[in-house]
Formats: C-alpha cells, structure tokens, sequence
C-alpha cells in the first residue's frame, strides 16, 4: 500500500493548499506540490465539495483529522493536514506501473485506505477497518489542493460526465452504500428522514433505483422543494403534524419497506421506527454529535432490522454506471461555487450559518473569486 505524502520535497514546486491546523484555523498554505511515484497518479483537482464532515472538523475538531501531537495510525500524518475528500480533476502525470489510467482522464477518487488485513478488511468490509483512513482528513494530501497524488486502485474514470457531476460521487457513493443495506429498491417504498445533502441525494438514487414510491421528512421548505426535483413523491413538514403516524396517514403509506435516517437527531430515527411496516428496515445513516434516548418498542413489536452505514465499499463504479443511465440535476444540489481563499468565510461559515438555500459548495482551487449570488 502507497500513501501519497503530505510533503513530498523540500525543492519540489509549491502549490496552494486548504490545511486544517486545528479548531477554527484552516489556512491555506503553500505546500510542495506531490509528484507520483511508482503505481500513483498525480490529479490536478477541478472541484472539491465541502462535506458536512468538514464542517465538523472545523468548528468541533479535531474528530477525524489527527489529534495535535499525535499522528494517524495508517497513514502516519500529523497536523496540519490538507482537507477535502469530494474531489474530481484531471490526470497530471502517472508513476510506474501505471497502466489502466492515461493522461488527461477526467477521474474522481475513492477517498479511504484501509489496512488490509484486519477481519472487516478481508471480510470484504474494509470501510469498517478500525484503522481506516480517509484521504483529506487522515492524511494522503486533500481535494482541497491544486494537485494531489493517490493510488491508481483508488481512482476511477468518469468518461464525459461533467466535473461537477464527478464531485458528487463520493456522497453519491454514501448514498448507494447506504441504500444497499436494505431491501432491493425496486418497486419499494421508502421514506427519507432529513433533507440535507445526503438525504437529497438518497431520494434520488432510490427513484433512479427504481423505488416506486419515495417520500422526504424534512422541516426547511427550501429544502422540500429541492426534493421534488429529484424525484421524491411526497415531501413532508413534520412540524405540520401531531405525529409520524399521521403525517404518513395523511400521505396515503401505510406499507413503508425501509426508512432511511439523514438527520442524525432523535426525532428523526424515532421516526423511521415508527414508519416502516412489520419486518421492514431502518437504516441509520447520520452520525448523532451525541447519544439518543429511543422507544425501541417498535423494534420489538415489529420485528424491524435496524442497520447501520459507514461511507462506501465498492460503490463508486455502480454509481457512475448509474449517472451514465440517469441525469443529475446538478444545479438543484450545487448551490455556490467558490474559490480555495473563500473556503472559510464563503464556505463553512455560509453552511453554518443556517441558511437553507445551501446544499452543496465546491470549491475550486484554482478559481480567483466566488460566483455571484
């Protein structure tokens, strides 16, 4: 296993990178720009995505990024790191060995290493390894960079999709697994909790899936109407209703398959719980900052399956063989473009602010100033 490193010389080219040195201090620095060595590709980056992970990592972190005086068990980084994991970009350069990949491929990346060898990596389950590394939090350079060099069994070829489309395909990669840990999609019924990126990009791959009828719980009205571009059949204001079991009365399901849990608060898996039918399925996919208090009466008395999702496994080729059957709506999900000086101000204080019109932000590394509003 290569990992590509944060620094690679002391007389290499310098580049501009996003680094994240600690809670609320992302700077971007000046770093020597990576160059690929044997079975690596170097990618210069068109756009990286801000993740609700990043945000947390900013305002709450260290979580995932290393700890200050500590450096990451696999990839053995330290701060300060760079960031972003939802990157697309064009192939540079490629190292040795190199076969299947070619200069000037557009490419996106499956942004997590793990160590091979522990019983969830030879299982099959690698995304589970309890030493699992994500490339632009743990170290192996970021999506928030000009330039970044990553293992050639780590990226994959998009052909003539958009780059904006390609950076949408590691959280579409999240969904897919995600929707994966249920019952087939097809012909299902589903209701989506929480319309954040995640859950809106859910509620589209289950319609593009073939669910036959999926329903958004989401209180931001912003939000909803997002959701019907998508596809969603019924989007739904919680806040609107004395309880679940109305509000689902009231849309006409009484035979929910599975529901999908985007919102990471109480509320919202309580909800799921409650929605789907006898030996249907819940799948948790946000992670609560804190613990839930549950009635997990429902789960006796229904005999629900209650299952749980970590990022991807193998879900980045399915997904961009389904972009190259199924059009994204870009332009619902992508809110604002910017560049890598605005990350902070433009960036993470604008999805932090609360404002609801704002989905998905890429950044552009090379861009000079934001788009307009």
């Amino acid at each position: 296993m290569t990992m590509s490193s944060e620094v690679s010389s002391a007389t290499a080219p310098r580049m501009r990178a996003a680094r994240y040195h600690g809670r609320e201090d992302v700077r971007i620095d000046w770093v020597p720009e990576p160059e690929p060595g044997p079975g690596t590709v170097k990618i210069a980056v068109e756009w990286c995505g801000i993740c609700g992970t990043d945000l947390h990592e900013y305002f709450d972190g260290p979580i995932f990024c290393p700890a200050p005086g500590k450096s990451h068990p696999l990839t053995g980084a330290s701060l300060p790191v760079v960031l972003g994991h939802e990157f697309v970009g064009t192939v540079h350069s490629v190292g040795e060995g190199v076969r299947r990949i070619r200069l000037g491929d557009r490419v996106v990346v499956e942004p997590r290493r793990s160590c091979g060898q522990c019983a969830a990596c030879t299982s099959g389950r690698y995304n589970c390894c309890p030493r699992a590394a994500t490339i632009g939090l743990q170290g192996g350079g970021g999506g928030l960079a000009q330039y970044i060099v990553v293992d050639e069994d780590l990226v994959f070829q998009i052909g003539d999709l958009s780059a904006e489309v390609g950076a949408l395909i590691e959280p579409l990669a999240v969904a897919h697994h995600a929707i994966g840990q249920g019952p087939r999609p097809q012909g299902a019924t589903a209701v989506v909790f929480g319309g954040g990126p995640i859950g809106l990009l859910v509620v589209w791959m289950l319609k593009a899936m073939g669910a036959s009828t999926v329903c958004l719980v989401e209180p931001s009205e912003a939000r909803r109407s997002r959701a019907g571009r998508l596809g969603a059949d019924h989007a739904l204001d919680p806040t609107a209703y004395p309880s679940t079991e109305r509000m689902l009365e009231y849309a006409g399901l009484s035979d929910v398959d599975v529901a999908f849990e985007c919102a990471g608060v109480e509320a919202a898996l309580q909800g799921c719980l409650i929605a789907v039918r006898p030996g249907g399925t819940v799948v948790n996919v946000a992670i609560s900052g804190r613990p839930l208090s549950l009635d997990l009466t429902p789960l006796l008395l229904k005999e629900i399956h209650l299952v749980g999702t970590i990022c991807y496994a193998n879900d980045h080729q399915p997904v961009i063989d389904l972009l190259r059957r199924y059009a994204l709506p870009v332009e619902t999900l992508v809110t604002k473009r910017i560049g890598l000086d605005q990350l902070v101000t433009a960036g993470f204080r604008a999805l932090a602010s609360g404002d609801e019109n704002h989905v998905k932000i890429l950044v552009s590394p090379t861009m000079t100033q934001p788009e307009s509003e």
